[in-house]
């Protein structure tokens, strides 16, 4: 394989198939994983269109399913090289932390954590041996910033951001970064699988029924402001042609004006700020 070998994890829809079409652009061999392969027609719809499908190649992969992800390991030896992973794959789920079902906690970590690191494991011995690749996990603002009725996936964020700072440190010897995009408002479906969790928060007789009825408003009052996903896309591939790429990339409307108040403002002061807005 003479072409640099990119995969990218949840490449169905969203971020994950755009950023598959980038990175094939680029010249990119692209491993497009996904748990369902029977959605793979949009993304090779697309690529057909602008003369990119010899580029990609569909290989299933549940990211939270050990048998999967040795499958994976198993055709990535016939290649012998992987140049790039974007773990992409995840989902969002709400409702108030009092209400989520503590299985429901486990099981938005076991995507957006274990299944990042399970991936990421399957992948190092390559990239070790070359003594290069980029791991670029897809993160949010919410790995930074707490937003009330989101626990689940804020934590799942925050939990993604602490260990890609471990695992840059120990593989930056070898010759591989590691990198958090940190996506803030667009419009994509990573919501539509979790949605549901947040009903029992939604029901009259919850005590934060008025509070997540107020989140909800919040949030579809800013959907007009939603960045397109095109440029998280074009970030990433951006990213996977750098030299030394830098831990952290935050994108999206406001997204650093952000991060630099609540970093520099106390607690206290934040607080009162953010809470103001959901008034």
């Amino acid at each position: 394989m003479k072409k640099e070998v990119a995969i990218v994890t949840g490449a169905s829809s969203g971020f994950g198939l755009l950023t598959s079409l980038q990175l094939a652009k680029h010249g990119f061999c692209v491993i497009a994983t996904m748990r369902n392969t029977e959605n793979q027609s949009q993304l090779l719809y697309e690529a057909e269109q602008i003369g990119i499908k010899d580029n990609i190649l569909i290989q299933q992969l549940d990211v939270t399913c050990s048998k999967s992800i040795q499958a994976l390991q198993q055709n990535l030896l016939e290649l012998n090289r992987i140049d790039v992973l974007v773990n992409n794959a995840g989902y969002a789920s709400g409702g108030f932390a009092e209400e989520i079902p503590i299985e429901e906690y486990r099981r938005q970590f076991d995507t957006n954590v274990f299944g990042v690191i399970a991936v990421t494991q399957s992948v190092l011995p390559f990239m070790r041996t070359q003594r290069k690749g980029k791991i670029i996990n897809i993160s949010s603002i919410s790995g930074q910033i707490g937003f009330p009725g989101l626990a689940p996936y804020v934590a799942s964020k925050h939990a993604l951001e602490g260990w890609s700072e471990c695992l840059r440190l120990e593989v930056k010897p070898f010759g591989i970064d590691v990198v958090l995009v940190e996506p803030g408002s667009f419009h994509t479906n990573i919501w539509s699988t979790g949605k549901h969790i947040a009903e029992k928060s939604l029901r009259q007789d919850s005590p934060y029924f008025h509070s997540m009825k107020r989140i909800e408003s919040y949030l579809e009052s800013g959907q007009s402001s939603f960045g397109d996903p095109i440029e998280v896309a074009r970030k990433v591939a951006d990213i996977a042609k750098q030299k030394r790429p830098t831990l952290r990339y935050p994108i999206g409307k406001g997204i650093r004006t952000t991060l630099f108040l609540k970093h520099l403002i106390p607690w206290k002061r934040w607080e009162r700020l953010f809470l103001s807005r959901l008034q």
